[in-house]
């Protein structure tokens, strides 16, 4: 897996359809990661963003329907994935769940946050 968890085999998922992208960025409470992922990615005509977190304390609670929305799916680290499949039923979801390993240690629209996320995940909006 390259830095920030990108792989060649997810970049495949963008490239199957034209029609505009639901997209769901994961972090544990929705509050400064997936959220930022959420603001800076919302405004496209290419694509629909929305976030969730794993824990009760959430802003915004992942939940299956979420799960089912998204055609894409985008975890800040491991143990989000293994949250939501311990969870839900994502089996039909596996292949479009991506790891951005990246650590919850920054603040909403923390500058340094924003170019990981734009680094990591723009080829996938292409």
């Amino acid at each position: 897996m390259e830095r920030y968890g990108i792989s060649s085999k997810s970049k495949q998922i963008s490239s199957k359809s034209k029609q505009a992208m639901n997209i769901l960025f994961i972090c544990s409470r929705n509050k400064w990661r997936s959220r930022t992922a959420e603001s800076i990615f919302k405004n496209s005509n290419s694509h629909r963003v929305r976030s969730a977190g794993t824990e009760p304390s959430a802003q915004i609670r992942v939940n299956q329907k979420l799960l089912d929305w998204a055609d894409l799916i985008f975890v800040m680290e491991k143990k989000h994935r293994i949250r939501i499949k311990e969870k839900f039923d994502i089996e039909h979801k596996k292949e479009s769940i991506i790891n951005l390993e990246i650590p919850d240690d920054y603040q909403y629209m923390d500058p340094e946050l924003i170019e990981i996320l734009e680094a990591s995940v723009s080829s996938y909006f292409s």
